[in-house]
């Protein structure tokens, strides 16, 4: 049997979850709020980017254990 893929997901960084409303950033998917391609790691979005559900800032994030 083979060893499993990474996935998109991981390839491009953890997925974050906001602290106060608990959306999620995968990076696989990107923002399309914000018009964030897929395949951007959350290191790599703009200083301005904010939560797109409850405008937290990117300090309010926090890496999802998988």
């Amino acid at each position: 049997m083979s060893e499993p893929t990474t996935t998109a997901a991981s390839d491009n960084g953890p997925r974050m979850e906001c602290k106060i409303c608990w959306h999620v950033y995968d990076p696989a998917e990107g923002d399309p709020v914000w018009q964030i391609a897929p395949g951007t790691p959350f290191a790599a979005l703009p200083s301005h980017w904010s939560c797109p559900e409850c405008d937290s800032d990117k300090n309010g994030f926090l890496v999802i254990s998988e």
